[in-house]
């Protein structure tokens, strides 16, 4: 869809949807038997009610707390999202609607819109440098984005909190195409008024197009990443490898790659491409790493992590790589120890540890899965669909990186682009007519997950074939 957006009112309703809103008052009841309610939207009640505990009753949001730090690139999203919102609010002040952009955070940096809903929307805190993320706000188009993956729209009782069920809004994230966090929200609310389907194009073309620029950016920071790993190897004998800010691996010497399981001496440059280590530790100290540096520019660390064959604690030095003043990533060299030792629980992840459950969602429930009761995930766009002994069923999650990095520590591995396997349910390995390889897993269903190339020496390695 293009930036000229054409958006036709639709008609009032009176007042909330009946069977949400009964649904709505029994869950704040405590009633976990919800009918009629989209997945997504109880799965946003479930962490309002359990997690961030949310006073349903809420009458007006919190000022945004404290300073929060945004870098050059934020700012750069910042503006272009401003400048998208801009070009529409004709449209919107047409449809008696208002366009937000906030931060990572949930604040609210700008609004524009019809005047008299901006003044409705002030009664409410929906107005700049008040926080509307769902630890503060409940339920809601901007905070709920910062949760998901894609467009997520918000009609009326769906709102956690009862103050806002006049409300109808829909947003959409900017992501880090390298981390995966969020960096800003598009959103667009109504009150008492359905938003139009073309609203919510908008709003995905719209950060497509940002993204597109971030995804060019990351392509450039892997060359650098690439530049910064052969100087240093001409200097150093150490084992090598240059991670991103996600602890995703960009290049590796061959004696790096056989301690992070991942192809040798082969770049790795497009963000949607990078190597996932066989280190869970890795990310957690690239998170560090980025942290720290980016404060202080000539950081150093050091820690320690299990690598594998051997299964022993291993040193790794770490050294932020910068290009153009802005971190790009990190070099990892392995058998050094020079450096700020990183706090034992960034360095070193307890290999017993397990997430307690995989959820997953079937007919508006929520079914709580043990990992070892999933034979292996497979992506379909944004959405999951997890083979377990229960059926396949789609979890709740939404890309394939999140889940394997909740995984990681549970004997799981990526076996494809597209499939996440549990090591621990494969039965046989079966060779192609042309060499290629399949897992077929156990269970009656006689599955079989393809191995790519390029994933096809981790998997040997992890399964010692």
């Amino acid at each position: 869809m293009k930036d000229a957006l054409r958006l036709e009112p639709t008609p009032a309703s009176p007042g909330p949807a009946g069977g949400v809103l009964a649904a709505w008052e029994r869950f704040v009841q405590g009633d976990d038997q919800v009918r009629g309610v989209r997945p997504e939207v109880v799965l946003s009640w479930q962490r309002c009610r359990e997690r961030y505990q949310v006073d349903p009753h809420l009458a007006e949001v919190p000022v945004a707390a404290g300073r929060v730090e945004h870098t050059l690139e934020h700012d750069m999203v910042f503006t272009e999202l401003g400048g998208r919102a801009v070009s529409v609010t004709p449209e919107v002040d047409s449809l008696g609607g208002i366009v937000t952009v906030t931060d990572a955070s949930g604040r609210i940096l700008a609004a524009w819109g019809h005047p008299g809903t901006l003044a409705r929307a002030h009664d409410s805190n929906l107005a700049p440098w008040f926080c509307w993320s769902e630890c503060t706000a409940g339920t809601n188009g901007m905070g709920t984005a910062l949760e998901a993956h894609g467009p997520v729209v918000i009609r009326r009782a769906e709102h956690w909190c009862q103050a806002f069920h006049n409300w109808v809004c829909a947003g959409i994230a900017v992501r880090d195409v390298v981390t995966r966090e969020p960096i800003a929200v598009l959103n667009i609310s109504c009150w008492r008024t359905q938003l139009p389907p073309a609203a919510v194009g908008w709003l995905a073309n719209a950060v497509s197009r940002t993204q597109w620029t971030l995804r060019k950016r990351a392509r450039d920071s892997g060359l650098e990443l690439v530049t910064a790993f052969t100087r240093a190897k001409a200097r150093s004998g150490a084992a090598l490898a240059a991670v991103d800010t996600a602890g995703k691996v960009v290049i590796a010497d061959e004696a790096a790659s056989a301690l992070l399981g991942v192809p040798g001496s082969t770049p790795a440059v497009d963000p949607t491409l990078r190597w996932n280590p066989g280190l869970p530790d890795l990310a957690g100290v690239a998170r560090y790493a980025s942290k720290h540096a980016a404060h202080d520019p000539d950081w150093v660390g050091a820690t320690q992590v299990l690598t594998r064959p051997a299964a022993e604690p291993t040193s790794l030095g770490i050294r932020p790589v910068f290009a153009s003043g802005c971190l790009v990533g990190s070099l990892i060299s392995f058998g050094v120890a020079d450096g700020e030792r990183l706090p034992q629980a960034q360095g070193s992840a307890n290999p017993g540890a397990q997430p307690r459950r995989v959820v997953a969602m079937q007919d508006n429930r929520m079914v709580l899965l043990r990992p070892r009761e999933v034979r292996f995930a497979e992506s379909d766009g944004n959405d999951v669909w997890l083979s377990t002994d229960e059926g396949r069923l789609r979890a709740a999650c939404h890309g394939l990186d999140r889940l394997g990095g909740e995984l990681a520590d549970a004997g799981f591995l990526r076996a494809h682009r597209r499939y996440l396997v549990n090591l621990g349910r494969v039965r046989e390995v079966e060779r192609g007519y042309k060499g290629e390889l399949f897992l077929v897993m156990d269970g009656r269903a006689n599955e079989k997950v393809p191995v790519s190339r390029r994933n096809a020496p981790t998997v040997r390695r992890a399964l010692g074939i």
